[in-house]
């Protein structure tokens, strides 16, 4: 019996979302040649690679091109059945406007609750969970960077082993803090993007600075008083080691000084264990980059399922991604749990919108050169596989850019569509487990917390058989279901919260550099 890939090698395969739609997905790998024959009996005129669209009806000029039933761009001449419908022969639609939209129409019966699942995590002070035990260090400078990442080599490398329960130490670098204008009003979002970031629950509660003394970002002013609980519970002051300060003679003496510092912290977070929570405490956040057309068929429907089954949970889930849920954004308020929550949700957009046209951009300059080889014609397209990541549930919060999530289920936390800078801020929000979903592949991976790596193909998964942890593909090739790979999702996510697992991108120790969103003026 042949192989599922090899099938998708030789029968003319084409997945086709929604019955009214006017166009299909090639699923053959390597794509298929002009004269294949599909099993409707239509036969292309042209080669159409995979992923790509291939029209199933005469398109006139101007018709609406559909696609999960929604007009992802109208023909820019006409479409004869059996040709390739890329790009370049579509006008994009025009934005629909933040007027006039639903709000909270959608009356769902409520997901039956998901009971008995746990893991092993680390319990916070301020009853958060962690699913790792790290020491973080702050910096509120970019100017500290190559000195803090110089101690931290040396942490890794002479004090981690006297301490076999911490599992990592790290820097947050970034590249804010000084010649910015620090008092605009659009700062607000990178400071407390860094101060949320420095409280993630993966670092037990644990604060250390590193400060070069003349910044903007005062230690002061990033971490003020009251801001870090465990502080005030311990009567204790922000652990500061400001490189300026007249005690430091050389550079070996910064050096010591930072891992001097470390070590009460390194202390203190050995002394933690594991103990059994209920999967209500994971606060996961869900992202797409490299995406292809089949994100929209495989992986992120498989990760909507799992969106489903964490909310069922009690758990926490974080979609994102401004720029690529817009163009459907009334499909996201007609799901809002409240009128308040769809119109927060709107001001969220109206933002991102103005946002965009002091820069003289809009939405389409998003999609990326990679996005359309994988068959991706436009945001529009784009934005309809990315928003099933969110799954079905009722949208019941929003938060801005750099906000700390505070509430339970499922949340839109507004964000670019950058992997970087979404990553971070949702570590800002409080994330503790990240699932990352990719068509063309990328090696993303954040240092802070455990990102599980879905692959929308599985030729991606086999090429990269060490990067992807889950292979959504065999949904496309008919060996999986959208069901199945979400439960396998799900189960390996308490087995990676619990330690039990390492992704392949902490097996590898791949890591991104956290990427501040900072709309204020830089001076």
């Amino acid at each position: 019996m042949p192989e599922a890939s090899e099938k998708l090698s030789s029968v003319p395969i084409v997945i086709r979302i929604d019955e009214r739609d006017n166009v299909a997905i090639v699923a053959n790998n390597g794509g298929l040649p002009a004269g294949a024959v599909l099993a409707s009996g239509l036969v292309l005129r042209e080669p159409v690679p995979q992923g790509h669209k291939v029209a199933l009806v005469d398109l006139a000029m101007d018709a609406p091109v559909l696609r999960y039933a929604v007009p992802i761009g109208f023909a820019l001449q006409a479409i004869p059945a059996g040709s390739w419908v890329n790009e370049r022969l579509l006008r994009m639609p025009d934005a629909r406007g933040l007027d006039d939209l639903p709000l909270a129409t959608v009356k769902s019966d409520p997901l039956a609750p998901l009971e008995g699942f746990t893991f092993e995590g680390y319990r916070n002070a301020d009853g958060s969970v962690g699913t790792r035990n790290i020491l973080a260090i702050t910096q509120t400078v970019q100017c500290v960077a190559g000195v803090t990442e110089f101690a931290v080599k040396r942490i890794r490398a002479e004090l981690l082993p006297l301490f076999p329960h911490v599992d990592d130490v790290v820097a947050l670098a970034h590249s804010y803090g000084c010649g910015v204008a620090i008092d605009a009003p659009d700062a607000v979002v990178p400071i407390r993007t860094l101060r949320n970031i420095s409280l993630n629950p993966n670092f037990g509660g644990e604060v250390m600075v590193v400060s070069l003394g003349c910044e903007k970002l005062q230690p002061q002013r990033l971490l003020p008083p009251g801001s870090i609980p465990l502080l005030d519970e311990r009567k204790e002051q922000l652990d500061v080691v400001c490189l300026q300060d007249d005690a430091h003679i050389g550079f070996m003496s910064m050096v010591d000084s930072i891992m001097h510092h470390a070590k009460d912290h390194l202390y203190r977070l050995n002394a933690r264990r594991r103990e059994t929570v209920p999967a209500s405490e994971l606060v996961v956040g869900v992202q797409c980059g490299g995406s292809d057309a089949f994100s929209g068929i495989t992986a992120n429907p498989a990760v909507g399922f799992c969106t489903d089954l964490l909310v069922r949970a009690g758990a926490s889930v974080m979609f994102s991604e401004t720029t690529e849920v817009r163009d459907g954004i009334a499909q996201l308020t007609a799901r809002a749990a409240t009128p308040e929550v769809a119109q927060a949700m709107i001001r969220e957009m109206a933002w991102y919108d103005a946002y965009l046209q002091r820069g003289s951009v809009d939405r389409s300059a998003n999609t990326t050169p990679g996005n359309k080889l994988g068959g991706l014609s436009n945001i529009v397209e784009k934005a309809m596989g990315s928003i099933v990541k969110s799954g079905t549930a009722p949208i019941s919060n929003v938060i801005a850019p750099g906000e700390k999530l505070k509430a339970k289920g499922l949340t839109y936390a507004a964000t670019p569509a950058s992997d970087f800078i979404c990553g971070t801020l949702q570590l800002a929000a409080g994330m503790n487990l990240h699932v990352f979903t990719t068509g063309r592949g990328t090696p993303y991976g954040l240092a802070e917390v455990p990102v599980i790596k879905v692959a929308t193909r599985s030729d991606l998964a086999r090429r990269w058989h060490d990067l992807m942890d889950v292979n959504a593909g065999t949904i496309a090739d008919g060996t999986g279901s959208i069901e199945g790979v979400g439960w396998e999702l799900f189960h390996l996510m308490l087995e990676v919260a619990s330690g039990r697992k390492k992704t392949w991108a902490e097996h590898w120790k791949l890591h991104n550099a956290l990427v501040l969103f900072n709309p204020a003026p830089v001076t």
